[in-house]
């Protein structure tokens, strides 16, 4: 058969020339990891899946997100996209626009009834999840995978835990909630609603293990003296009220938030939804302190919502709200009266400070731990201080977003298979990271990222933002693929010795007895899959 490549080397070929004695360094083939991968709290494999978008392979690349993540077409709304900030291309001509490729992606899967592709071998054994929001439903979906007959009890009368009583609907439609929970239910996990648990203790003793997934549902009060009949009201109860259709309260034509993340951003845009017509957050810090992400802020902005920054709420008498001004610093992060006050008016005030967790259902439990911040304490396997009962979520140290939640539940799903096959979690040993100076971005052209208007009215019904097929192909075909190998025979083209087999298959290699360690090739190397390393190896 005759070889397809010269530089194919066999027994026949002269080694007179060796030229490996020469060598003080060695190039390896690595596989790095992307920094998106990295900084996905829910541990995707963007870059994995993103190759198989670019193929068209549309299926394949909903396959491999539901690996990790049991709901793309929620991610893909509810998620701040960490990975984007990181995105290598975002320091060459814009981050690729992983959000709306998650999101239309698992759009497509809902339209076309894509189901999980598994076989589950039953363990026999019974695992309880308290909380059907982002984390008790993916440690339900991974648990069950695992072959664990698993049962979730929710307080609430419908799924979704904080996902839908703390996500308004403009941003995340109920009917994709619905869509993703029905396939975790579709493989056999059981949903209990209107299940309030009063004593876990009592509840725990029909499983071999828990997961306590419970939102932060419960608003943080602060206290203000408050007279007259300005409404005010908590955001969470709002949205709670919104969500259940009864008692919503009017809130008038001037509504005043008070708070900086998130749910104060949700409230304010929630306000101009029920009819407000001037709505103002005040916040005590900076604009660039708050604590909400950016976009969202910027789309408050665009809807013409005010932020009064440096100001806290001194008092509330009728429709008069005082204020104190403030000023902070920025070093030392002291924040400090600056002795002036300020009036505005309001017929209602939203309350968005913050959120807290129920702990009465631990009570009577030996072992569990709750902090001085209301958090419970886990060890580094997410169980707490109570054999067999994990915790994870809201209710514990971290970031309460839906992506890290999904993450809990992910993690917690290993630590508890293998609690009960009687071993420890051990994570996986992470590889270096391919950072923008590992790439050889000269191999690229630039090519702007895909973008598409979110313009739309306000109301509650979704801004209708997706990628055409064309649009994925394109904005996927963006990716670097940092650290990981493409084929793209830079290295085979450049090496001035001959020194690369190329197979076959395609797959590449080094023969150390003819390459001299002169670095072209990890310096030639588009994605930085090629690593120098000292020749003291062989």
């Amino acid at each position: 058969m005759t070889k397809p490549f010269a530089t194919v080397l066999d027994a026949s070929t002269s080694l007179e020339n060796k030229t490996g004695s020469w060598r003080t360094m060695r190039p390896e083939y690595v596989k790095r990891l992307p920094p998106c991968n990295v900084t996905c709290p829910a541990g995707e494999n963007i870059q994995q899946w993103l190759s198989l978008v670019q193929e068209g392979n549309f299926y394949d690349a909903w396959l491999e997100m539901v690996k990790n993540n049991p709901f793309p077409a929620i991610m893909g709304r509810a998620c701040y996209h960490s990975c984007e900030k990181t995105c290598n291309r975002g320091q060459f001509d814009g981050s690729v626009n992983i959000n709306l490729i998650e999101r239309t992606i698992g759009d497509m899967a809902i339209s076309n009834r894509w189901k999980f592709e598994c076989k589950i071998s039953e363990s026999g054994k019974k695992i309880l999840i308290i909380g059907a929001g982002p984390s008790g439903l993916s440690a339900a979906y991974f648990l069950r995978k695992a072959g664990y007959d698993v049962t979730i009890f929710e307080k609430h009368s419908k799924v979704g835990g904080m996902m839908r009583y703390g996500v308004p609907k403009y941003r995340l439609p109920r009917e994709i909630i619905e869509a993703e929970v029905k396939r975790i239910t579709d493989l056999g996990v059981k949903i209990v609603l209107n299940k309030k648990v009063e004593n876990l203790k009592e509840e725990a003793s029909n499983y071999d293990a828990v997961y306590v997934a419970a939102g932060a549902d419960v608003a943080v009060k602060t206290d203000i003296n408050v007279k007259g009949n300005t409404v005010v009201i908590d955001a969470i109860d709002l949205f709670k009220k919104i969500e259940d259709g009864e008692n919503i309260p009017s809130l008038g034509n001037r509504v005043v938030v008070y708070g900086g993340g998130n749910t104060a951003i949700d409230a304010a845009r929630t306000a101009l939804r029920l009819g407000a017509k001037d709505v103002k957050i005040v916040y005590r810090r900076t604009i660039h302190n708050m604590p909400a992400h950016d976009t969202e802020i910027q789309e408050a902005l665009a809807e013409g919502i005010e932020i009064l920054c440096l100001r806290t709420i001194n008092s509330i008498d009728n429709d008069k709200i005082l204020l104190d001004k403030m000023e902070y610093n920025e070093e030392t992060s002291v924040l400090s009266k600056t002795g002036e006050t300020e009036s505005i008016c309001a017929d209602s005030v939203i309350f968005a400070i913050g959120q807290s967790i129920r702990t009465s259902m631990f009570e009577g439990i030996d072992g569990i731990v709750i902090s001085e911040k209301g958090i419970i304490e886990i060890d580094d396997n997410m169980m707490t201080g109570a054999n067999g009962i994990f915790a994870g979520g809201d209710i514990v140290a971290g970031k309460r977003t839906i992506t890290h939640a999904i993450g809990f539940g992910k993690k917690a799903s290993k630590c508890i298979d293998a609690f009960l096959k009687g071993e420890k979690f051990a994570p996986n040993v992470k590889h270096e990271v391919a950072n923008f100076k590992k790439l050889n971005t000269e191999y690229f052209k630039g090519n702007k990222r895909v973008e598409v208007s979110r313009q739309g009215d306000i109301s509650f019904e979704e801004k209708v933002i997706s990628y055409s097929n064309e649009e994925l192909l394109e904005e996927s075909r963006r990716c670097f693929s940092c650290g990981n190998c493409f084929h793209c025979d830079n290295c085979y083209s450049y090496c001035p010795d001959n020194a690369i087999i190329k197979h076959e298959d395609g797959t590449l290699e080094f023969n150390y007895d003819y390459c001299k360690g002169c670095g072209i090739c990890a310096s030639e190397c588009p994605c930085g899959a090629i690593r120098m390393t000292s020749n003291e190896k062989e």
